[in-house]
Protein backbone atom coordinates (compact mmCIF):
# COMPACT_ATOMS: atom_id res chain seq x y z
CA UNK A 1 0.00 0.00 0.00
CA UNK A 2 1.24 3.46 -0.86
CA UNK A 3 2.23 5.77 1.99
CA UNK A 4 0.54 9.17 2.06
CA UNK A 5 2.29 12.09 3.73
CA UNK A 6 -0.58 14.15 5.16
CA UNK A 7 1.74 17.11 5.60
CA UNK A 8 2.24 17.31 1.86
CA UNK A 9 -1.39 17.88 1.00
CA UNK A 10 -1.75 21.22 2.76
CA UNK A 11 -0.24 24.61 2.15
CA UNK A 12 3.03 25.29 3.94
CA UNK A 13 3.36 28.88 5.06
CA UNK A 14 6.97 30.06 4.75
CA UNK A 15 6.58 33.73 5.60
CA UNK A 16 8.18 36.49 3.56
CA UNK A 17 9.96 35.41 0.37
CA UNK A 18 13.72 34.85 0.77
CA UNK A 19 15.87 34.47 -2.36
CA UNK A 20 18.19 32.06 -0.54
CA UNK A 21 15.52 29.58 0.48
CA UNK A 22 14.83 26.42 -1.50
CA UNK A 23 11.07 26.29 -2.01
CA UNK A 24 9.07 23.20 -2.83
CA UNK A 25 5.60 22.70 -4.23
CA UNK A 26 2.79 24.05 -2.02
CA UNK A 27 5.06 26.43 -0.11
CA UNK A 28 3.32 29.79 0.38
CA UNK A 29 5.14 33.10 0.77
CA UNK A 30 4.30 36.79 1.00
CA UNK A 31 5.82 39.29 -1.38
CA UNK A 32 5.05 43.03 -1.75
CA UNK A 33 1.77 42.62 0.09
CA UNK A 34 0.53 39.68 -2.00
CA UNK A 35 0.77 35.94 -1.38
CA UNK A 36 2.10 33.26 -3.77
CA UNK A 37 2.11 29.44 -3.84
CA UNK A 38 5.04 27.48 -5.22
CA UNK A 39 4.10 25.26 -8.20
CA UNK A 40 7.63 24.18 -9.16
CA UNK A 41 10.52 23.74 -6.76
CA UNK A 42 13.31 26.28 -7.15
CA UNK A 43 15.65 28.68 -5.42
CA UNK A 44 16.08 32.37 -6.20
CA UNK A 45 13.10 32.81 -8.53
CA UNK A 46 10.88 35.72 -7.57
CA UNK A 47 7.23 34.96 -6.76
CA UNK A 48 6.28 37.07 -9.77
CA UNK A 49 7.84 34.40 -12.00
CA UNK A 50 4.78 32.47 -13.19
CA UNK A 51 6.89 29.38 -14.03
CA UNK A 52 7.52 28.71 -10.35
CA UNK A 53 4.79 30.58 -8.54
CA UNK A 54 1.08 31.25 -8.74
CA UNK A 55 -0.49 34.26 -7.10
CA UNK A 56 -3.03 33.48 -4.34
CA UNK A 57 -4.01 36.98 -3.22
CA UNK A 58 -3.27 40.52 -4.34
CA UNK A 59 -2.54 43.60 -2.24
CA UNK A 60 -5.10 46.42 -2.54
CA UNK A 61 -4.24 50.04 -3.25
CA UNK A 62 -3.92 52.73 -0.58
CA UNK A 63 -6.21 55.70 -1.04
CA UNK A 64 -7.40 56.49 -4.55
CA UNK A 65 -5.47 55.63 -7.71
CA UNK A 66 -2.72 54.16 -5.57
CA UNK A 67 -2.17 57.37 -3.63
CA UNK A 68 -1.02 56.68 -0.08
CA UNK A 69 -2.76 58.80 2.59
CA UNK A 70 0.54 59.28 4.36
CA UNK A 71 1.72 61.05 1.21
CA UNK A 72 -1.46 63.09 0.82
CA UNK A 73 -1.51 64.20 4.45
CA UNK A 74 1.82 65.81 5.18
CA UNK A 75 1.31 68.18 8.12
CA UNK A 76 -0.44 68.07 11.50
CA UNK A 77 -3.91 69.55 11.12
CA UNK A 78 -4.36 68.43 7.48
CA UNK A 79 -7.65 66.87 6.46
CA UNK A 80 -8.39 64.80 3.35
CA UNK A 81 -11.36 65.25 1.03
CA UNK A 82 -12.48 64.09 -2.42
CA UNK A 83 -12.02 66.61 -5.20
CA UNK A 84 -13.06 66.18 -8.85
CA UNK A 85 -10.40 63.56 -9.53
CA UNK A 86 -9.38 61.87 -6.29
CA UNK A 87 -8.15 62.38 -2.75
CA UNK A 88 -6.88 65.85 -1.96
CA UNK A 89 -5.31 67.62 1.00
CA UNK A 90 -6.74 70.66 2.78
CA UNK A 91 -4.09 72.21 4.99
CA UNK A 92 -4.96 73.56 8.43
CA UNK A 93 -6.61 76.99 8.47
CA UNK A 94 -5.76 79.77 10.88
CA UNK A 95 -6.86 79.68 14.54
CA UNK A 96 -10.58 80.29 15.00
CA UNK A 97 -11.59 79.44 11.43
CA UNK A 98 -14.27 76.85 10.66
CA UNK A 99 -14.69 74.34 7.84
CA UNK A 100 -17.16 75.52 5.20
CA UNK A 101 -18.75 73.64 2.34
CA UNK A 102 -18.97 75.15 -1.12
CA UNK A 103 -21.98 73.01 -1.94
CA UNK A 104 -22.34 70.27 -4.53
CA UNK A 105 -19.49 70.19 -7.04
CA UNK A 106 -17.19 72.40 -4.97
CA UNK A 107 -14.35 71.78 -2.56
CA UNK A 108 -14.49 72.56 1.17
CA UNK A 109 -12.48 75.45 2.55
CA UNK A 110 -11.68 77.28 5.76
CA UNK A 111 -13.67 80.41 6.59
CA UNK A 112 -14.10 82.96 9.36
CA UNK A 113 -17.26 83.04 11.45
CA UNK A 114 -19.05 86.39 11.51
CA UNK A 115 -18.07 88.43 14.54
CA UNK A 116 -21.00 90.85 14.40
CA UNK A 117 -22.63 89.33 17.51
CA UNK A 118 -20.20 87.66 19.91
CA UNK A 119 -20.32 86.42 23.49
CA UNK A 120 -17.54 88.21 25.32
CA UNK A 121 -17.80 86.72 28.81
CA UNK A 122 -19.86 84.65 31.22
CA UNK A 123 -19.99 85.53 34.92
CA UNK A 124 -21.54 83.60 37.80
CA UNK A 125 -22.78 85.74 40.68
CA UNK A 126 -21.99 84.70 44.24
CA UNK A 127 -21.86 87.49 46.80
CA UNK A 128 -23.31 90.86 47.66
CA UNK A 129 -23.15 92.08 44.04
CA UNK A 130 -21.99 91.01 40.59
CA UNK A 131 -19.69 93.16 38.48
CA UNK A 132 -19.57 92.62 34.71
CA UNK A 133 -16.67 94.94 34.01
CA UNK A 134 -13.83 95.40 31.53
CA UNK A 135 -15.49 93.95 28.41
CA UNK A 136 -16.36 97.14 26.50
CA UNK A 137 -14.04 97.96 23.62
CA UNK A 138 -13.90 99.88 20.35
CA UNK A 139 -14.67 96.63 18.50
CA UNK A 140 -18.40 96.87 19.30
CA UNK A 141 -20.84 99.77 19.39
CA UNK A 142 -23.57 98.19 21.54
CA UNK A 143 -23.83 95.45 24.15
CA UNK A 144 -26.42 93.04 25.53
CA UNK A 145 -26.31 91.68 29.08
CA UNK A 146 -28.45 88.60 29.82
CA UNK A 147 -28.96 87.13 33.29
CA UNK A 148 -30.65 83.81 34.08
CA UNK A 149 -31.83 82.45 37.44
CA UNK A 150 -31.20 85.81 39.10
CA UNK A 151 -32.26 85.62 42.73
CA UNK A 152 -31.48 87.16 46.17
CA UNK A 153 -30.66 85.35 49.39
CA UNK A 154 -33.48 87.24 51.17
CA UNK A 155 -36.40 89.39 49.96
CA UNK A 156 -34.97 92.44 48.19
CA UNK A 157 -35.28 94.77 45.21
CA UNK A 158 -32.87 94.43 42.30
CA UNK A 159 -30.79 97.49 41.46
CA UNK A 160 -28.11 98.38 38.96
CA UNK A 161 -25.38 100.93 38.60
CA UNK A 162 -23.08 101.63 35.68
CA UNK A 163 -19.33 101.34 36.13
CA UNK A 164 -16.90 104.00 34.93
CA UNK A 165 -13.18 103.34 34.99
CA UNK A 166 -13.68 100.27 37.18
CA UNK A 167 -15.69 102.16 39.83
CA UNK A 168 -19.48 102.07 40.20
CA UNK A 169 -21.21 105.40 39.70
CA UNK A 170 -23.38 105.91 42.82
CA UNK A 171 -24.06 109.62 42.31
CA UNK A 172 -27.62 110.90 41.83
CA UNK A 173 -27.35 110.97 38.03
CA UNK A 174 -29.73 108.15 37.02
CA UNK A 175 -33.08 109.01 35.49
CA UNK A 176 -35.45 106.41 34.11
CA UNK A 177 -39.06 105.70 33.25
CA UNK A 178 -41.07 102.61 32.45
CA UNK A 179 -43.97 100.42 33.44
CA UNK A 180 -44.66 97.23 35.34
CA UNK A 181 -47.18 94.50 34.58
CA UNK A 182 -47.88 91.43 36.65
CA UNK A 183 -50.04 88.32 36.71
CA UNK A 184 -51.82 87.36 39.94
CA UNK A 185 -52.14 83.58 39.79
CA UNK A 186 -54.76 83.17 42.50
CA UNK A 187 -57.10 84.06 40.98
CA UNK A 188 -55.52 84.83 37.63
CA UNK A 189 -55.53 88.51 36.73
CA UNK A 190 -53.31 90.65 34.56
CA UNK A 191 -52.47 94.00 36.10
CA UNK A 192 -50.58 96.89 34.58
CA UNK A 193 -49.21 99.83 36.50
CA UNK A 194 -47.26 102.83 35.42
CA UNK A 195 -45.62 104.35 33.88
CA UNK A 196 -43.48 104.56 37.00
CA UNK A 197 -40.94 107.30 36.63
CA UNK A 198 -37.90 108.80 38.25
CA UNK A 199 -37.30 110.98 35.22
CA UNK A 200 -37.62 114.18 37.22
CA UNK A 201 -36.10 112.75 40.37
CA UNK A 202 -32.51 111.55 39.74
CA UNK A 203 -31.48 108.52 41.79
CA UNK A 204 -28.17 107.01 42.91
CA UNK A 205 -29.05 103.75 41.09
CA UNK A 206 -31.82 102.18 39.03
CA UNK A 207 -34.14 100.11 41.24
CA UNK A 208 -36.00 97.63 39.08
CA UNK A 209 -38.39 95.50 41.08
CA UNK A 210 -40.77 97.95 42.67
CA UNK A 211 -41.79 95.07 44.93
CA UNK A 212 -39.82 92.60 47.01
CA UNK A 213 -38.36 89.79 44.97
CA UNK A 214 -38.95 86.18 46.05
CA UNK A 215 -35.82 84.46 47.31
CA UNK A 216 -37.07 81.04 46.26
CA UNK A 217 -34.76 79.43 43.70
CA UNK A 218 -37.78 78.29 41.73
CA UNK A 219 -38.82 81.92 41.38
CA UNK A 220 -35.56 83.28 40.07
CA UNK A 221 -35.81 86.10 37.55
CA UNK A 222 -34.58 86.77 34.02
CA UNK A 223 -32.64 89.95 33.27
CA UNK A 224 -32.04 91.56 29.84
CA UNK A 225 -30.24 94.86 29.29
CA UNK A 226 -29.15 96.86 26.22
CA UNK A 227 -26.23 99.27 26.61
CA UNK A 228 -25.67 101.74 23.79
CA UNK A 229 -22.29 103.15 22.75
CA UNK A 230 -20.75 102.90 26.24
CA UNK A 231 -17.34 104.30 25.29
CA UNK A 232 -18.64 107.58 23.88
CA UNK A 233 -17.60 110.69 25.81
CA UNK A 234 -19.90 113.01 23.87
CA UNK A 235 -23.31 112.04 25.22
CA UNK A 236 -25.10 110.81 28.32
CA UNK A 237 -25.21 107.03 28.67
CA UNK A 238 -28.40 105.35 27.43
CA UNK A 239 -29.66 101.87 28.37
CA UNK A 240 -32.87 99.89 28.64
CA UNK A 241 -33.87 96.91 30.78
CA UNK A 242 -36.41 94.08 30.65
CA UNK A 243 -36.66 92.39 34.09
CA UNK A 244 -39.00 89.47 34.84
CA UNK A 245 -39.36 88.03 38.34
CA UNK A 246 -41.79 86.37 40.75
CA UNK A 247 -43.10 87.59 44.07
CA UNK A 248 -45.61 85.56 46.09
CA UNK A 249 -46.95 83.87 42.96
CA UNK A 250 -47.30 87.17 41.09
CA UNK A 251 -45.21 87.17 37.93
CA UNK A 252 -43.89 90.65 37.31
CA UNK A 253 -42.32 92.31 34.30
CA UNK A 254 -40.58 95.66 34.44
CA UNK A 255 -39.56 97.43 31.23
CA UNK A 256 -37.78 100.75 31.44
CA UNK A 257 -35.44 103.07 29.62
CA UNK A 258 -32.76 104.95 31.48
CA UNK A 259 -30.06 107.56 31.18
CA UNK A 260 -26.95 108.21 33.23
CA UNK A 261 -26.50 111.96 33.10
CA UNK A 262 -22.77 111.64 32.69
CA UNK A 263 -20.61 111.67 29.55
CA UNK A 264 -17.77 109.57 30.96
CA UNK A 265 -16.99 106.30 29.18
CA UNK A 266 -18.47 103.17 30.75
CA UNK A 267 -16.48 100.06 31.58
CA UNK A 268 -19.25 97.80 32.91
CA UNK A 269 -22.43 97.13 34.89
CA UNK A 270 -22.95 96.35 38.58
CA UNK A 271 -26.05 94.47 39.80
CA UNK A 272 -27.01 94.24 43.48
CA UNK A 273 -29.96 93.96 45.88
CA UNK A 274 -30.96 97.06 47.78
CA UNK A 275 -30.74 95.59 51.30
CA UNK A 276 -27.35 93.94 50.85
CA UNK A 277 -28.76 90.48 50.09
CA UNK A 278 -26.44 88.17 48.19
CA UNK A 279 -27.19 87.84 44.49
CA UNK A 280 -27.00 84.58 42.55
CA UNK A 281 -27.37 83.96 38.85
CA UNK A 282 -25.54 83.43 35.59
CA UNK A 283 -24.74 86.40 33.34
CA UNK A 284 -23.49 86.60 29.74
CA UNK A 285 -22.40 89.74 27.93
CA UNK A 286 -22.43 90.05 24.15
CA UNK A 287 -20.90 92.63 21.83
CA UNK A 288 -22.82 93.83 18.75
CA UNK A 289 -21.23 95.69 15.84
Amino acid sequence: MATINLGAIKFKWQGAYNAGTAYTVDDVVSYNGSSYICILASTGNLPTNATYWEQMSSAGTNGTDGTDLTTTLTTQGDIVYRDASGLARLGAGTAGQVLQTGGTGANPSWGTVSSDYVKLAEVTASGGSVSIDGYFSSTYDNYVLIGNDVSPSTLADLGLRLIQGGTQNSSSEYVYAGGRSYVDLSPTHLWTTGPSSDWDNPQDAVYLSGDDHSASATHAGTFYMNIYNPLSTSNWKIFDVDWKYNYTNNWNRVILGGVLKNTGALSGVLLFYNNGANISGNFKIYGIK
